[in-house]
């Protein structure tokens, strides 16, 4: 049994993201409920308070009442708090629904938990660009078709289907990978023979290689992989 963060703004869609742990609690899994939200009470009870995520990061929201500010604020809260319960192990896996508000809060903290965790996030912005939300780390993003705004034929459909596979990430069992040191190298379409042949001479040598698309993300994810300590040399 898996325990997975359902994130929100439970001041304006706490019915939504109860209906989400519901739904993950029906599959067998534990739905840890988080409040995010910045303005009035939430419509359920949460499992960990506004508080709770705002005291992990020494902060508190801005006494004047705006929306943009205190959206602010409980973006650089969650990554703490979400890092902290991952290095806990109290978390195996999170999911949130949110229009604009609500994925910039809880992509935020998405993008400060390790590649490999599971992350979804259902939004009414996953059909444009999600390169601000996503980041270099791999969220995924799932459209709500509608907006996430009560629950009806649309959304409960939608919601399940997120609550499903959010469960299936967690259930799902990574094999241990070997422990060679890890070579990254970024390839574009010109370079591809080169890069091959590298790769080729590294493994021989014992080296694991992982190859990035030099396509301005794939830099990115490359570099956040060189800062994370993970990466023994870089063959750029």
């Amino acid at each position: 049994m898996a325990t997975i963060a359902v994130v929100g703004t439970l001041d304006s869609k706490g019915h939504e993201h109860a209906f989400v742990a519901e739904q993950i609690r029906n599959a067998g899994h534990w739905a840890l409920l988080v409040d995010v939200g910045a303005l009035g009470d939430p419509q359920v009870q949460p499992d960990r308070t506004r508080d709770d995520v705002l005291g992990a990061a020494s902060l508190v929201l801005p006494e004047i009442e705006d929306r943009g500010e205190r959206v602010g604020v409980m973006a650089q809260a969650i990554p703490q708090y979400l890092k902290k319960l991952v290095d806990a192990g109290e978390i195996d896996g999170v999911i949130s629904l949110g229009g604009g508000g609500g994925t910039a809060i809880a992509t935020a903290g998405m993008r400060a938990l390790p590649v490999g965790f599971p992350k979804l996030m259902v939004s009414t912005l996953a059909s444009g660009n999600t390169a601000h939300y996503v980041g270099t780390k791999d969220i995924v993003m799932f459209p709500s078709i509608v907006d996430v705004a009560g629950l009806n034929q649309i959304s409960r459909t939608i919601f399940s289907r997120a609550a499903g596979a959010i469960c299936g990430m967690v259930e799902k069992k990574i094999e241990s990978g070997n422990d060679k040191p890890i070579i990254v190298a970024s390839m574009f379409g010109n370079t591809t023979e080169c890069v091959d042949a590298a790769r080729k001479i590294f493994e021989a040598k014992g080296y694991e290689v992982l190859v990035f698309h030099a396509t301005g993300t794939g830099g990115r994810t490359m570099e956040s992989l060189i800062e994370s300590g993970m990466v023994a040399g870089v063959f750029d």
